[in-house]
């Protein structure tokens, strides 16, 4: 630890590595990216996933996509920006970092007046280049923030994957429990698998073990009895997008382990950089959720898993209303019980 999640190797005529997310726990492999329909599958099979970790890949994407009109000039790079944006834009709808990031190389892009087109490229690289330390430094500002909600000692339940994988190098989730656990504190930690893709067994922990961090991993429908027999001191996730009210759209079954740790009297933390929030959705129930294929479903490693012909439903995410949640982590700091005004004193001001 820390793993490198996405990184570019070389120059303005490099290319994006990535670790396969499909392959793990199995092979830790890297994959490598030279078009912008690479990156878009990338993001689009679950190869990268987790919102700020698309987000740097989108932005490296862009470079490689504006890149193949550098023959023709700056001009036709320009002209290049927008198809290009919305094509990656198009790979994952929910989570708001990747159109965060797609913009933010966009505006880099009008800013640049150089007619040279290698400098064009260049400073489109920086920016990306930039998105990433910039996450790297992020998550760990939100690990220090977070590690202080947990206490010596405390046993806490998380879902999906927020960790190294799902961002530059740290997590968001799982940088709250790193940051505890280097801060010395003793940690357990119980790790939904998370149906139907499995990345909480598959990815978190995996990442817990390389951490030394006792984990114990559950199947979804076991956290109520969790909570009810062994005790939970706290539930941590992260979030692919956060309304301006505080509603939260996470992997689907957060909105459920939401309402189990309000039965319970468990305090429920949100763990996620300002990025993912989106002040233009007043609140949750705005959020585009992604659908995803039956396969996910009736299939596994293979194998099916259900009747040929059955209809399926499969969205990606759900959304856990702010009244659900104890608190959201930025790296500005702690918004407690969250609603439209304590979004509003945090973000706005930390915005890029």
């Amino acid at each position: 630890m820390p793993v490198e999640t996405i990184r570019w190797v070389g120059g303005t005529d490099g290319r994006v590595e990535l670790v396969d997310q499909t392959l793990l726990p199995a092979e830790f492999k890297y994959r490598t990216c030279e078009t912008v329909q690479e990156v878009w599958e990338a993001i689009r099979t679950l190869r990268v996933r987790g919102a700020p970790a698309i987000g740097i890949a989108a932005a490296m994407g862009v470079v490689l996509g504006v890149r193949r009109a550098l023959p023709r000039g700056v001009e036709a790079m320009r002209g290049e920006l927008e198809p290009v944006s919305d094509y990656l834009a198009s790979s994952r709808p929910t989570a708001v970092n990747l159109v965060w990031a797609l913009e933010r190389m966009k505006r880099t892009a009008r800013e640049h007046a150089d007619p040279a087109p290698g400098a064009f490229l260049q400073r489109l690289l920086e920016e990306a280049l930039r998105i990433l330390e910039e996450d790297r430094d992020v998550c760990r500002r939100i690990g220090r923030h977070g590690a202080d909600l947990l206490a010596d000692g405390a046993t806490v339940l998380t879902h999906c994957n927020a960790g190294g994988l799902a961002t530059a190098d740290y997590g968001t989730a799982l940088g709250v429990l790193f940051a505890a656990h280097e801060q010395g504190k003793r940690l357990s930690v119980y790790v939904d698998e998370t149906r139907p893709l499995l990345q909480g067994a598959r990815l978190t922990a995996w990442e817990l073990q390389q951490a030394g961090i006792p984990a114990t991993l559950i199947c979804d429908n076991m956290a109520a009895h969790v909570m009810q027999r062994r005790g939970v001191d706290a539930v941590i996730v992260g979030a692919d997008r956060i309304a301006a009210n505080g509603d939260a759209a996470n992997k689907i079954g957060t909105y459920g382990l939401s309402v189990l740790a309000r039965e319970h009297g468990v305090p429920f933390y949100v763990a996620a950089p300002i990025s993912t929030f989106d002040l233009s959705l007043a609140d949750g129930s705005l959020i585009p959720i992604e659908e995803r294929a039956a396969e996910e479903v009736t299939r596994w490693g293979g194998h099916v898993t259900a009747p040929e012909g059955i209809a399926v439903y499969n969205p990606a995410f759900d959304v856990t209303p702010a009244r659900n949640i104890a608190a959201i982590i930025t790296e500005e700091g702690v918004i407690r019980a969250p609603d439209a005004q304590g979004v509003a004193r945090v973000v706005p001001a930390a915005r890029p």
